[in-house]
């Protein structure tokens, strides 16, 4: 029997999209939904990863696309990349809207030096699945949308509101469709650790031609032990064991797999003293148990990584809604030299304007917890959109002018 399918946040996107663009590409980690999504949106489904598919437009891409009924999915095409060639040849020669749909590797995109796409083909970035949309509510205004309309006014919290460890649960089960959403918690754990070992022993080195894995895993490790953190370049390449060279392209390798993200620094010519160093994450908080081992319990009992887990399960609800909300936001971080001061997540918005996000692993922030969000509402004023101090509790109050305590989960509620 079929599953049905899950929708997912960025569909109403696609959708318009599509409408309006001759060529869209999905763009995300591996077995993050991206085929499944695409193909709900096609009228032909082309798999490239099948051998005589992928043959066929090696030989003549131009005369297969022909006559084929649009839009057409060409699933995993850095498999056939003189599919690309193709493409630009079919939409410049007719653009209308609605031909062709994309999904596949970066690997391609990378090793071809012209990128034939340029102008023509438009990136929709899609990440795993977020607690959103796996109860349904997906088509509900972003929660970035709504704090900017109403600061708290406009969020909720489910009637049943997880607590740690509920939250330490949902963060270890992951984004990745498969896993979360059709297998038990052992087959769940053996599933991603699979996946870790085939991003580091396949993936990584038909991406970048990785000669030592060990090196790689043991990287992959620190970067996970190291998540939502400001670890300098020195600390992490000595903690894995690597020359600082061989860091930096393993880094750039992880992100340009779309499993490693650094989120930048903030900076405002109002503001001295910022710190330039990002923060690094991985994109599925699942990934840091998979390549540690660590379970809930484990986690439970290391108060660092506890919060680090929850700031990256944050993070991987909101990255989700970028690439739809009406206020063309990004994700950055504030940290005054030294530490002085310092916000776990800003979300800059056009104009400058500015979300600010404490995010606590307790259950019952106080006013202090939002000490030095009430210092930049009043550097930046009318700037200031609002500042929450997201914590695991189950209550929303309110902690200051146009700052406020909020349960984790009013990010789906």
């Amino acid at each position: 029997m079929a599953t049905a399918y899950t929708t997912r946040i960025v569909d109403p996107l696609i959708t318009e999209l599509v409408a309006e663009m001759p060529a869209v590409s999905l763009v995300g980690p591996r077995a993050s939904g991206k085929t499944t999504t695409a193909s709900r949106h096609a009228a032909t489904v082309v798999r490239l990863d099948r051998p005589d598919e992928a043959e066929a437009f090696r030989s003549a891409p131009d005369a297969v696309l022909r006559g084929l009924e649009e839009p057409v999915l060409l699933d995993e095409w850095q498999e056939a990349p003189e599919v690309l060639g193709a493409v630009k040849r079919s939409v410049d020669t007719d653009p209308r809207p609605g031909r062709y749909l994309l999904t596949g590797s970066v690997r391609a995109e990378l090793e071809t030096s012209t990128w034939p796409g340029t102008g023509r083909v438009i990136h929709v970035p899609m990440t795993g699945l977020t607690q959103r949309e796996r109860e349904g509510r997906a088509p509900d205004v972003p929660f970035i949308d709504r704090v900017v309309r109403a600061g708290a006014g406009l969020l909720r919290v489910p009637d049943e509101a997880p607590d740690l460890r509920g939250y330490l649960d949902l963060a270890l089960t992951g984004s990745f469709p498969e896993p979360a959403l059709r297998l038990s918690g052992r087959g769940r754990q053996r599933w991603l650790a699979g996946y870790v070992a085939q991003l580091i022993t396949r993936d990584a080195p038909a991406a970048d031609g990785v000669r030592d894995p060990e090196r790689l895993r043991r990287f992959f490790e620190a970067l996970a032990l190291s998540t939502a953190g400001t670890v300098s370049e020195t600390t992490l390449h000595r903690a894995a064991g690597v020359a600082p060279q061989t860091a930096r392209s393993y880094e750039q390798l992880l992100r340009n797999l779309y499993v490693a993200e650094a989120v930048p620094a903030w900076f405002s010519n109002r503001l001295k003293r910022l710190g330039k160093t990002p923060k690094r994450y991985l994109v599925d908080p699942a990934l840091v148990g998979a390549a540690t081992g660590l379970d809930t319990d484990s986690i439970l009992r290391d108060a660092d990584l506890m919060g680090r887990l929850i700031d990256t399960f944050v993070v991987a609800q909101l990255r989700a809604e970028l690439p739809v909300s009406d206020y063309r936001p990004r994700l950055c971080h504030l940290r005054q030299d030294g530490g002085r001061r310092e916000i776990d997540l800003l979300i800059e918005l056009a104009g400058h304007r500015v979300i600010a996000l404490e995010i606590k692993a307790g259950a019952a922030p106080k006013p202090n917890s939002a000490q030095h969000l009430a210092w930049l509402r009043d550097e930046l004023e009318d700037r200031f959109v609002h500042g929450l101090v997201l914590h695991t509790g189950p209550r929303m109050y309110e902690l200051g002018e146009r700052i406020t305590a909020v349960p984790v989960c009013a990010l789906w509620g």
